[in-house]
């Protein structure tokens, strides 16, 4: 046509093409006859059975499948392969069809004997009725029709195991990837509507698609991932199913697999839990602890009953997690309760345990993190079995299960519980963090004292428990003093603006102009706001109660002070060291040095040690000053000082 000079218009169109994923060789479509279920005759029952299920996430249900479930069409039940389930449809030449439902039917149709029903041994049977002769469709069953059968034909069912199948269909839970709620979810609720009018299960839960760390698709044949068992040997497998289970995974999200994700849970959630244990273990040995009592009774230490009434607390979380099938709520609480225990309640309570001589105290703390660690491993069991296994056989008695995973998961005691004064100490917790964030800002390291903090906060509760557990933060924050103050006025200023999202649904076009009143509230009127929950505007000749939904108050450190602010807690640090703060902190430096070479060499915590110590005459001075602190801490039982 070029040649001849008939050609209009010459292009080149690029489109995708399809390739089989697993051979890379491309894929022909044709159109083929085939065998459909009436699915659209069925969608009102469909919609109505979702309503009978519960879903985690809840959005998927009416969302992702429940609108799949209104567009749904006939579905496509037959495919043109070998192998597979024969579809049990026979045909006579003038299209007449029977449908067979057992081998019993088939094989008195047939007069054969029939022990496998694969293609290839039923596929040239006949049988003749009414005259007309009758033979099997080519076609074979779509795999997720047999899917969507499981709860069925698992049992047999109708042929056997009526009640056994009665007992338990519905199921009581399903779990399987988001791409299943157009796969396996859909099949089974189709299959279950139309036999029964109910769903096949009660609750599903739906978790996302695990993807290379680029984001790519996993591939067998690309080898875009690590060697899971190799990932097992390297970090264990508790490590991995933490990982997942904390992850945006069991929300239906997506999660790129990293490895260093996985070393990350292993660092700062198991290995801390082993150490937790191995702390107890080692003291408990060394004392000789014996548990004397099962039951659990509120101890005197506030330390203690802080942390029982944290392990309540835990019991209630996951136990409600676990029953609303959200694993994500049941598994967030957990790792949260290992942090509390390793970095607050063991590091605060070290010195107890430590003590050589026998006390009410020493043993109380013992009693309670053997507690703490003996239900603990029963509630982390589900998650990190190998590892819960590992401490509760070294932590059961006589009398208990046998293993972890035969023993009842912890029963939650009220009478333990107290959240007034976990909200005591969640208030000190933040002040500490306030403390060591402004010590790592302003390069003070931790073992240097200092002589004093000041807490500025507006809720006299939290004031009043934190005065009383003054030594807490001085200790946490190596300061002289604490001061407390209920007024802010001295640190912070507040400053507002308007919550956008809920004020503007209530006073609508009158935004603009509350927007310019609140951001110009006084202090006085912030301070009315907070303390009273609710302020008076006027706007436009009408009167607003604002609330502190309404209005997001900010607290804004002044400047010129050595201070930071978080919620309703401000901390200042008073920076100035004298020559005997100096002293003290040599000799925690000095206390620190030591006792890093006794774990670097690998001495017992009970062994006594003699210390020959080169240094600087400033040194020497913070040592004579401070030498009944620093040999008790590093058990030394002879100091010599070398001539420079």
């Amino acid at each position: 046509m070029k040649k001849n000079g008939r050609l209009i218009h010459q292009a080149t169109l690029n489109h995708r093409y399809p390739f089989c994923p697993r051979s890379d060789t491309p894929l022909i479509y044709k159109a083929l006859s085939t065998w459909f279920v009436a699915v659209e005759k069925i969608k009102d029952k469909l919609l109505k059975t979702n309503e009978k299920t519960r879903w985690t996430p809840e959005y998927l249900q009416f969302g992702r499948f429940g609108k799949w479930l209104e567009g749904a069409r006939d579905w496509n039940i037959s495919r043109n392969r070998y192998w597979g389930t024969p579809i049990p449809i026979y045909r006579a030449d003038d299209g007449s069809i029977e449908v067979i439902g057992s081998i019993a039917e088939l094989e008195k149709l047939t007069g054969a004997k029939i022990t496998n029903l694969h293609r290839q041994y039923i596929d040239d049977l006949t049988f003749t009725k009414n005259g007309k002769t009758y033979r099997r469709i080519p076609e074979v069953f779509d795999c997720w029709f047999e899917s969507g059968s499981m709860p069925y034909a698992q049992n047999h069912y109708p042929f056997e195991n009526q009640k056994v199948f009665d007992a338990n269909f519905p199921a009581d839970f399903i779990a399987e990837g988001l791409d299943q709620t157009r796969g396996w979810f859909y099949t089974l609720m189709i299959l279950s509507t139309a036999l029964f009018d109910k769903p096949a299960f009660k609750n599903v839960i739906v978790n996302g698609i695990l993807l290379a760390a680029d984001g790519a698709k996993m591939s067998k044949r690309l080898k875009n991932y690590p060697d899971p068992l190799e990932v097992v040997h390297r970090h264990g497998a508790d490590a991995i199913r933490l990982y997942m289970l904390h992850s945006p995974a069991v929300r239906a999200e997506d999660l790129c697999f990293n490895e260093a994700g996985v070393e990350l849970v292993l660092r700062q959630i198991l290995i801390p839990l082993w150490s937790s244990y191995s702390f107890f273990i080692t003291y408990a040995r060394l004392y000789n602890f014996k548990p004397r009592r099962r039951e659990v009774k509120l101890p005197e230490n506030t330390l203690d009953a802080w942390i029982l009434s944290c392990l309540q607390k835990l019991i209630s979380d996951v136990e409600e997690g676990m029953n609303a099938y959200d694993l994500s709520s049941a598994v967030e609480p957990f790792v949260g309760f290992i942090d509390q225990l390793t970095n607050w309640y063991i590091r605060r309570s070290r010195r107890r345990f430590w003590s050589e001589e026998e006390s009410v105290d020493r043993t109380e703390a013992f009693e309670t993190l053997y507690q703490v660690l003996l239900n603990l491993t029963k509630i982390a069991a589900p998650f990190v079995p190998f590892i819960s296994e590992a401490i509760y056989q070294n932590l059961r008695s006589e009398e208990m299960q046998e293993s972890v995973h035969l023993s009842l998961f912890p029963e939650y005691h009220g009478g333990l519980r107290d959240e007034e004064l976990e909200r005591g100490m969640a208030a000190i917790q933040k002040a500490v963090s306030l403390g060591h964030s402004l010590r790592k800002e302003h390069k003070l390291k931790v073992r240097q004292p200092l002589k004093s903090a000041h807490i500025a906060c507006s809720d006299g509760d939290a004031v009043r428990f934190m005065q009383a557990q003054k030594h807490l933060i001085m200790d946490e924050l190596n300061v002289k003093d604490v001061h407390f103050s209920q007024n802010e006025e001295r640190f912070v200023s507040l400053r507002a603006k308007p919550n956008f999202r809920v004020l503007g649904k209530k006073i609508g076009k009158k935004m603009p102009e509350a927007q310019a009143a609140i951001t110009a509230f006084t202090q006085h009127q912030l301070n009315q706001l907070l303390s009273q929950g609710s302020y008076s505007l006027k706007l436009q000749d009408e009167e607003v109660i604002l609330t502190l939904e309404d209005v997001a108050v900010d607290r804004v450190v002044k400047e010129g002070l050595l201070a930071q602010n978080e919620g309703g807690i401000t901390l200042a640090l008073d920076k100035v060291i004298d020559e005997e703060l100096i002293l003290e902190g040599l000799s925690r430096e000095l206390v620190n040095k030591i006792n890093t070479m006794r774990r670097e060499q690998k001495f017992e915590v009970s062994d006594r040690i003699k210390i020959d110590i080169e240094t600087t005459d400033l040194v020497k001075q913070a040592y004579d000053r401070y030498k009944d602190y620093i040999i008790n801490e590093v058990l030394a039982k002879e100091v010599n000082f070398a001539s420079n």
